[in-house]
């Protein structure tokens, strides 16, 4: 199938605002459908699904099968990098991630420099079967955790309210920290950038736990490692298409746009419009900023969302989606109002 065709997620991307803008929603492919529970009760265990090419390549195609979606992201997960890095990851039920936890310096120091991009090879193969199944006009989207919300899960061997065992040793023993954050970012550069190869158009970063953390420490370990990724993957493919997304940053949102170069930033829904409208998207297109609670809402209150969405940024270069997660217990049809609404241009 030929890719030469206009995608218009990635016409926003190089700096072309459309008319109607572009959508996607984060976590796309998810619980909220019934095609991908019943894929997901197929798979087994949540990598098993990651990691089999054809049920990973079937439930990223879903969502734009049933909503004609402008971009497909790859379904998989922020913390395969950890595994190709030879740490145990698992998903218990109802309880999310965990792995052993690398909580000081003598178990960094057990931490692989090379991830093992072998096992991650089911990856690149959805993304093959995914792109050779799309319209040409649908981007396809790949994707890595930012170094600091992937190491925040590393060191704590698990999820927590506000990461603070990341953030403690992160002040405590900062050289053994660097070791996680350089390993992960020498190694995201060239998953990315295999992600690019096995067809992705484009690449977004996810740091979901940015906000956490103080101006300075945000500098370090979230703006800085975002970098040296984007250069990075731009020194081999000097046009990368790359997107941000430092989950809570606010204010800094500025700062992490010029340093890091990101092509766009995704802003959640508590992101201020006139500021965002001044000092980010006068510089590069934003993505979002629907509250996922507006979504399971649905109604008029749903419609006043999305409408302020649209006001608040359609007049510039925009890429409407979620401020974050689209929820499990969504219904379909709250989607498919707000999608309609989008492309009716109410704003």
């Amino acid at each position: 199938m030929p890719q030469s065709a206009k995608k218009p997620f990635i016409d926003v991307l190089s700096g072309q605002r459309q008319s109607t803008p572009p959508m996607w929603m984060m976590r796309q492919a998810g619980r909220y459908l019934p095609e991908y529970r019943e894929v997901r009760a197929k798979a087994g265990g949540f990598l098993d699904l990651c990691f089999n090419p054809e049920l990973a390549a079937e439930v990223t195609l879903q969502p734009i099968r049933r909503f004609g979606f402008d971009a497909a992201i790859i379904f998989s997960d922020i913390l395969v990098i950890p595994y190709a890095l030879g740490r145990s990851v698992r998903f218990e039920v109802g309880e999310g991630p965990r792995l052993d936890p690398l909580d000081d310096p003598a178990k960094v120091a057990t931490l692989m420099r090379r991830a093992d991009f072998g096992k991650l090879e089911p990856v690149f193969e959805a993304l093959r079967i995914v792109r050779s199944a799309l319209d040409p006009k649908v981007a396809l989207i790949g994707f890595c955790g930012a170094p600091w919300t992937v190491a925040t899960y590393m060191v704590a061997g698990q999820g927590t309210p506000d990461q603070a065992p990341a953030r403690m040793m992160a002040y405590r023993h900062p050289e053994a920290f660097a070791e996680i954050i350089d390993a992960l970012v020498e190694n995201s550069i060239q998953y990315l950038l295999a992600q690019l190869d096995a067809g992705a158009n484009a690449l977004q970063i996810f740091d979901t736990w940015a906000g956490v953390l103080p101006p300075a420490e945000f500098a370090r370990w979230s703006v800085e490692p975002t970098r040296r990724i984007v250069e990075g993957v731009r020194a081999k493919v000097s046009d990368a298409k790359i997107v941000g997304f430092p989950r809570g940053a606010g204010a800094l949102l500025p700062g992490y746009v010029e340093a890091t170069g990101v092509n766009a930033v995704s802003i959640d829904w508590t992101a201020e419009p006139a500021f965002i409208r001044e000092r980010v998207q006068s510089k590069v297109a934003v993505q979002g900023n629907l509250d996922p609670l507006a979504l399971i809402a649905g109604g008029a209150a749903l419609e006043r969302a999305v409408d302020d969405v649209l006001t608040n940024f359609a007049q510039g270069r925009l890429v409407f989606n979620l401020g974050h997660g689209i929820q499990p217990e969504t219904p379909i049809t709250h989607v498919e109002q707000m999608i309609k609404r989008v492309r009716d241009g109410r704003g």
